[in-house]
Formats: structure tokens, sequence, C-alpha cells
């Protein structure tokens, strides 16, 4: 799944070519997503304007002049800007128009979503998500505030979006082993200084992996259809068995939640 730094690639792929840019025609394809596609999608986007676009965690969130609409991209979708048309593929299920080329939405599961709403950060998808971890407000003192007596592995705490968005398995992951955090242990009993490790840990790693376009494991692609590279810097991710790079331990794998979890027993305690 596509998770913040995919997503913030696209975005930063997409905006220069739509923002300020009027919206021709809308082509759908395939309206079975995630949820149906709505019958007045092209009635209503047809002739607006794109006057910004930002990224809320996992989700895009497209400002209109009199609606806004979030895109999600699902477990497989991608976006890509077409300056040049191409045929429609299989999986191609809605193109957005623009004068200056065409915006196309791939998604070979069809999980993703595009949604009209007045107001994007009252949508119930986006109003009780956590803060930004990029943000001011995610610091050592509100981690350690979300944290203090819970007994949930802090790994699944650092993953909940209502406590921070856009930190996903992969980099939380990533993350733990920078700070030197052991996955299963209790979010509760963490001490700040560590915590404080911990956030410039999911800074660290998630501003590399923007750097580098996200981690392409299995489907993602850019905006400009390239894969993201950050797959050959990660240090625990997918890397059961092969030694740490920092003690030569082997790197053990466990499941967690039910998700693929990868640490070094030495580095992380």
């Amino acid at each position: 799944m596509p998770e913040l730094p995919e997503v913030e690639t696209a975005r930063r792929g997409i905006a220069p070519h739509v923002v300020g840019q009027q919206i021709r025609q809308i082509i759908v394809r395939d309206r079975r997503l995630r949820w149906p596609l709505s019958k007045r999608l092209e009635k209503q986007l047809a002739g607006q304007s794109v006057r910004a676009l930002r990224r809320r965690g996992k989700y895009l969130v497209f400002e209109l002049a009199t609606t806004e609409m979030i895109v999600h991209l699902g477990m497989s979708g991608n976006l890509r800007f077409l300056v040049t048309p191409l045929p429609a593929g299989k999986h191609d299920h809605v193109d957005w128009v623009f004068t200056n080329g065409t915006l196309r939405y791939n998604d070979p599961r069809r999980f993703g979503c595009i949604l009209l709403t007045k107001h994007a950060d009252n949508h119930p998808l986006l109003r009780n998500l956590g803060p930004e971890p990029f943000s001011d407000s995610f610091t050592a003192d509100y981690l350690y505030s979300t944290c203090a007596g819970r007994r949930v592995a802090i790994k699944q705490h650092l993953m909940n979006a209502n406590i921070v968005v856009g930190v996903g398995n992969i980099y939380a992951n990533e993350a733990l082993f920078r700070a030197g955090i052991h996955p299963r242990r209790a979010a509760g009993r963490i001490s700040k200084a560590r915590l404080e490790l911990l956030v410039e840990g999911v800074r660290e790693v998630l501003t590399a992996a923007i750097a580098q376009g996200g981690t392409t494991l299995r489907d993602f692609v850019g905006s400009d259809g390239n894969p993201g590279y950050f797959r050959i810097s990660l240090d625990v991710y997918e890397r059961a068995g092969l030694a740490c790079k920092r003690c030569d331990n082997a790197i053990k794998r466990i499941v967690l939640g039910q998700r693929a979890t990868y640490f070094c027993a030495g580095c992380q305690r």
C-alpha cells in the first residue's frame, strides 16, 4: 500500500501540472472502487479549477472552486500526469483532462477511492486523524502523553493514524530500528528520552524515503511512472535472516498485529 512518502511523492509530481489548471472533462471507465464513484462526478468537476493540492496522511486533497476531492490510492493505485495522451490500459479507471494534459488514476485492485466533499478535513475519513509527523504538534511530549499507561506494543501504537498519520508498516519498522526500540515494547514503558529518538527516527526515515521517491515493493510507481528507490536503503524491513547493518546479528521477523515486523534483537530493546 502506498504510504506517506509515496503519496507525498505523487503530490509533488502532480501539483505543478494541475494547480491553477481547469478540468475540461472527466472520463470514468469503471466506477467500482472501494466506494462506487458518484454518478455526478463528471458534472460536478467539469469546468472547475484546482486551487491547491495538499496531502493529509495518506490522502490527497484537491481544493477546487466549489468542492474538495479526496483521493486515496488504496492498495495498489497510482496517479500519473500525461502530457502526451496514451491509450487507456485495463486498470486506468479515471482521467481528469486538463488543457495541458491528463491526470490518470490507475488501480488494479480497485481499493482506492475518489470522494467529493464540501470540507475534506471534516470528512469522516479525515476528521479524527492525528498530527502530521512533520508538524510542530508531533513531539516527544505529545507522543509520551499518548503512550501513558498503554500496554499496546509501540509499533502498533505508532501505526495508529489517530495518534500520528502516515507511519505505515514499512516506516514504523525502520523508525523503531533507528530509535533502538523493540517493536513489542509496551508503549507505556518507554521513557520520554527514548520517544524523542523515535520522533526523530520517524522524521528521518520519512524524509529519506520522500527524497528517494518512496519505496517500491510491489505495485507502487510515482507520478512519472518510475518506482521509488528507498527499498535499497531499508535497514530491517524484509531483511529477515540477513546481517544487521550495525551489529551483524541476524534480523528477525515476527508477526505483530497481523503485520510482518522486522527488528534486530541486538540493537533494539
